[in-house]
């Protein structure tokens, strides 16, 4: 299969992506994570991403769709994937489509926005060896020190509370148009992205027949 992941900043999505990913045996392709590695690694791509997502805005269309295109083209993908964080637009949709990609389904993880904040604003990350945490519901053994290398643990700057407000205004103004898309095309499928992750999955599966 191949699916969209549709969902705002902190909603879930790349948990409920391994969980399909680990029943259906395909890959996921995020496009925020292959950003972040590129960004961490301090690569010519990154450093352009990275002038974006400290802003808090989206990474234009032309740079994302060259680096899926990569991606999607390797041999794991051949029996599907999913696509998490992209497309976000509707030019992007469009885009799919012009690359002859047939999605079969899209989920969308839906979470308030304020519960959004409370989820993202809490997280704490290592910058060492990369362990997340939050504050509220994964706090570290001492505070503010990694439980695996003792490193201090930092706040991303996308997870400020600034920037998270920006984040969810873009994700509005910019992806809800893509998910009327594929509601028009009858693909969209509605998910509580509220409580437990085990309930969230299961709802998932039975939305997608799995």
């Amino acid at each position: 299969m191949r699916i969209i992941l549709f969902g705002g900043p902190g909603a879930g999505k790349g948990t409920q992506a391994s969980a399909i990913c680990a029943r259906l045996g395909i890959p996921s392709v995020s496009t925020g994570n292959i950003i972040r590695e590129a960004i961490a690694a301090g690569t010519p791509s990154g450093k352009e991403f990275k002038t974006y997502t400290d802003k808090g805005e989206l990474v234009p269309d032309s740079l994302v769709i060259d680096m899926l295109k990569e991606r999607i083209g390797r041999p794991d993908c051949e029996n599907g994937y999913i696509l998490d964080g992209f497309p976000r637009s509707v030019p992007q949709a469009e885009a799919l489509e012009e690359m002859g990609v047939e999605i079969d389904a899209v989920i969308s993880l839906e979470v308030s926005d304020a519960e959004i904040e409370r989820r993202m604003t809490g997280r704490r990350v290592c910058p060492k060896c990369g362990e997340s945490f939050h504050i509220v519901f994964n706090p570290p053994k001492t505070d503010m020190v990694c439980d695996k290398c003792g490193e201090t643990l930092v706040q991303r700057s996308d997870d400020k509370a600034e920037t998270v407000r920006e984040r969810l205004r873009v994700y509005h103004s910019q992806t809800e148009p893509a998910k009327a898309f594929y509601e028009g095309k009858g693909k969209l499928l509605k998910i509580d992205g509220s409580g437990p992750v085990e309930e969230i999955t299961a709802r998932i599966f039975q939305a997608l027949g799995i």
